[in-house]
This record gives structure tokens, sequence and C-alpha cells, in this order.
């Protein structure tokens, strides 16, 4: 019989978690327990996106946002970014449910977004309210930046939206870590066992101990998934936001979503 899972608050978010606990051990156990109770392989694929199709339509924080995508794109090796996947949309609308709840406080606060791709999941934090730096590789930019300019209206936006060039890996530019920012994001971020050390690296750079991370993963590859999470509990607590938590009507058995905040350095 498998032990009952201890709960904790992290970082910014409010809600209970589910703490997964340190070693390679409880990294297999997290993963083998997602395939098992989720099912991803015979869930339904794409469920809250159509990638063959010019643009998404979305309605989110009051407004009506049009994400265009770039499906030509989607053959090249190693470019998924120019379209939307389904972590994408469950991560924007969780932001939403969660501040809605009183579970996140995203007002004035400044948030770094990995991996932005088509743009959404930053869209929508901006119109929460926080200080958004969109950010991927240069020739994913001109997507981002249209989508950005075409659904955020200076008018009446809460928030703000900038979008930045950052390789992971390599030194973020300054303005993205001074000061470090409050809150983390990305969707679709946990792909290639290659990408891991690289975004690890990164998330080393841009957190602080006031810093949380939310991560929503497409549920594809439970080794990629196994490998990262074992990779991450060196540096970071981790704890997994149950479903009851998301937003009701953008749950899917193929997303989890995953918090984590930056270990304390042991005193010496």
């Amino acid at each position: 019989m498998a032990a009952e899972e201890a709960k904790t608050k992290m970082g910014g978010y409010g809600g209970m978690v589910s703490v997964v606990a340190e070693g390679s051990e409880s990294a297999a156990e997290e993963t083998l327990m997602l395939w098992c109770t989720q099912q991803p392989t015979y869930s339904q694929h794409n469920a809250f996106v159509s990638q063959s199709s010019l643009s998404l339509y979305l309605d989110a924080c009051g407004h009506s946002l049009s994400i265009f995508q770039s499906p030509s794109s989607l053959g090249k090796p190693g470019v998924t970014g120019s379209v939307m996947w389904d972590s994408g949309v469950v991560l924007g609308k969780f932001l939403e449910h969660a501040v809605d709840s009183g579970l996140l406080l995203l007002q004035g606060k400044k948030v770094v977004e990995l991996g932005s791709g088509c743009g959404l999941v930053g869209c929508i934090a901006a119109l929460l309210g926080a200080q958004v730096f969109l950010t991927d590789l240069p020739d994913r930019l001109r997507l981002l930046k249209k989508n950005v300019e075409t659904n955020l209206k200076q008018g009446d936006l809460r928030g703000s939206a900038t979008v930045h060039e950052l390789t992971w890996g390599d030194d973020p530019e300054p303005e993205l870590i001074e000061p470090l920012p409050d809150y983390v994001l990305g969707s679709d971020v946990i792909y290639s066992e290659g990408a891991v050390a690289d975004l690890l690296a990164t998330l080393m750079q841009l957190c602080g101990a006031q810093t949380t991370i939310v991560l929503a993963g497409e549920l594809r590859n439970d080794s990629i998934l196994e490998y990262f999470l074992e990779a991450a509990m060196k540096d970071f607590m981790v704890g997994r936001v149950d479903q009851t938590q998301w937003h009701p009507d953008y749950c899917s058995p193929r997303v989890v979503i995953y918090i984590l905040v930056k270990k304390k350095s042991p005193t010496t």
C-alpha cells in the first residue's frame, strides 16, 4: 500500500501541493504514479488546441485572445514553440483560476516566462497584472512579438509584457535578473534529456529565495520527466499541484503542473 503523500505550501502559491521526495527512487515513483493514474497515452491528444490552424482563440481574464501559430514550422527539427500545446492552455487558465481563487497574486509581480513560444501564458500573466518578460530563442521572437502586440493593448492592460532573447545555459540579460523575478513560468519545457541541464542552469540563475517556479509539462515520455525530476531535486523542492486546483474546464490527464522553490543553502 502506497504511503500517503506529504502536502505543504510552496513559495508564492497558496494551495497545498504534493511533495515529491528527493532521490532517484522518488523520481521514478512519481513518474510511475502519473502514468498509472492519469494514463496519458490513452487520453485525447491536443484536447484544447488545433496545431493545424493558423490561430487559437481563447477567452481569458475578460479578454478574447487570438494567438497566431505557424503550423508549417512544426516539421522543422527541434521547433515546437511555433504552435500551441495543451500544457500552455492548461497553465494559462490555471494562473487565471488561481488568482481568482485567491491562491496566487500576480499584480505588480515580476514574472519571467521560459520558452514562451506563441506567448499565451505570458499574455495571461500580464492581463493578471504581472510585469512579464517573455523569453525564447532568437528565431522564435517574431511570432512571439506579434502575439504580444496583438493581444495586449496598453489601455486596458493591468500589467506589462516585453519580449527578450534567452538561450538556456547562457547568461540572462541583466534586466531579467536585476532584480530576480518573483515567478518563473514554463510550459512544455521538459522535452528532452539534452535540454535539462541548460534549463536547470537557467532556473538557478533566475531564482532567488523568494522566487516561485510554476511548470506545466506534457506527459509524453516518462524517462525524460524522471530524468528532469531527479536532477531538479538536487537544488529545488518540488511539489505537484493536484488537478482539483486547476481551472475546472481545463484539466487534462496528459499534463502535470509542478511548483519548484530553490532549496536554502546550508549555513557554514
